[in-house]
């Protein structure tokens, strides 16, 4: 694709960074086949390239409409128009870019920018979010059936004992997960120790919630804490971190892309980087299978988007199942994102739910006894239009060991 960025934006590191991902991009539409928001609203503007054109009119010096940022604020950035390009277009980096560069020249309404800073001043803090949570469990017995649905009961549950190991890890708390579903790290826990590994529990957000709804200073802050603190217990020996949650570990993952300019933290990131692992990373299923009970039940698996397509795992969660001795039954369109997307079940609502009611239908399709996935914005927000349950994938693992 040829481009005529403006001078101005072009002399920036994100102006270069935009138009080399723009010269990748031939015209050809495939993405627009894998785009979940296009198969609903049929609506160029509302895929991938034609986001894309929008960006680049708007970096060439084009007037910005609302419109603009309508169209760029209904992606889900689920980047499953990156697994599907043939050219290699960083669809993802280019979109942060671009909305980064909209949200300068076109002012959001006040309910926009209530909401987002709602989200933000809440979401990344676990007490804070834990002190909301507790509210809304208080009143959870007055409420209509479909509020129910959004507040869990709270898990009693109790610490498990772990013995020590030779191999540690630290596991990611985050930010959400401590308080919605404390299980899954139990469970990883209790897993690991199976496998002989010690998991020690390591607090914080990761970050990705300020860098989606474009809060980009607090994200770096975030992401450099982070570091510092993690090359602290690295240093102690530390083997790695594992990720119960896959948009956690997306995000780690970005990390050297983050600071690819900061020469004191270049490199750091990429260390970070290399030892962030996705749960089914470290997880044998060899090594588990003869630890397990045999399970007769069929179970469908749902992918998230940033284990499929942001860090290129797409299979990892079914071969490990598979491995254990699991029925896996059909699912239909693995590549669709569910709609839950971070933040984006609460700034785009409608779409999100027909976004989960289509993904549901191709998760139901071999008629499971439970759903699994990998990430905890995707387990809630299909629970909620779900006629199954829906699972972290380690819960059942944990349950049927001997």
């Amino acid at each position: 694709m040829q481009t005529k960025i403006t001078k101005e934006f072009l002399q920036s590191e994100n102006g270069q960074l935009a138009d080399k991902i723009l010269r990748k991009c031939v015209h050809c539409g495939f993405c627009t086949a894998t785009c979940p928001t296009y198969q609903i609203l049929g609506d160029e503007l509302d895929g991938p390239r034609g986001r894309i054109y929008q960006i680049k009119q708007m970096l060439e010096g084009s007037t910005v409409t609302k419109e603009t940022l309508g169209h760029l604020d209904r992606c889900l950035t689920c980047r499953a128009c990156e697994t599907t390009c043939p050219s290699g277009v960083e669809y993802g980096h280019l979109l942060e870019i671009g909305r980064k560069e909209v949200e300068k020249r076109v002012p959001r309404p006040f309910g926009q920018k209530i909401l987002r800073k709602a989200l933000l001043s809440i979401l990344p803090y676990p007490k804070r979010f834990n002190s909301l949570l507790s509210i809304g469990r208080f009143f959870r017995p007055v409420l209509p059936s479909p509020l129910k649905k959004h507040i869990p009961i709270k898990s009693r549950l109790t610490e498990p004992a772990i013995s020590q190991h030779q191999r540690k890890m630290l596991i990611l708390d985050g930010c959400v997960q401590p308080s919605l579903s404390p299980e899954i790290n139990q469970a990883t826990k209790k897993v690991l120790d199976a496998l002989n590994i010690e998991v020690i529990s390591f607090s914080g957000c990761c970050g990705a919630i300020n860098q989606h709804l474009s809060d980009e200073e607090n994200a770096l802050y975030t992401v450099k804490n982070n570091i510092d603190r993690l090359i602290v217990e690295f240093n102690k020996g530390i083997e790695g971190i594992v990720m119960t949650a896959s948009g956690c570990g997306a995000m780690f993952k970005e990390y050297p892309h983050l600071l690819r300019d900061d020469d004191n933290y270049k490199e750091k990131a990429e260390l970070i980087a290399s030892k962030t692992f996705d749960l089914t990373e470290v997880i044998n299923p060899v090594e588990l299978n003869n630890k397990l009970v045999a399970s007769n039940m069929t179970v469908a698996v749902h992918t998230p988007c940033t284990l499929q397509h942001a860090q290129k795992l797409p299979a990892n969660i079914e071969s490990l199942l598979s491995g254990c001795g699991y029925s896996l039954s059909v699912t239909r369109d693995k590549h669709l994102c569910c709609g839950s997307a971070g933040t984006y079940s609460i700034t785009q609502g409608e779409l999100s739910k027909k976004l989960r009611e289509q993904r549901l239908h191709g998760l139901m399709a071999g008629k499971p006894e439970l759903i699994v996935t990998a990430n905890i914005g995707c387990l809630h927000h299909l629970n909620t239009g779900s006629s199954v349950p829906v699972r972290h994938w380690i819960e059942m693992l944990a349950q049927d060991l001997k």
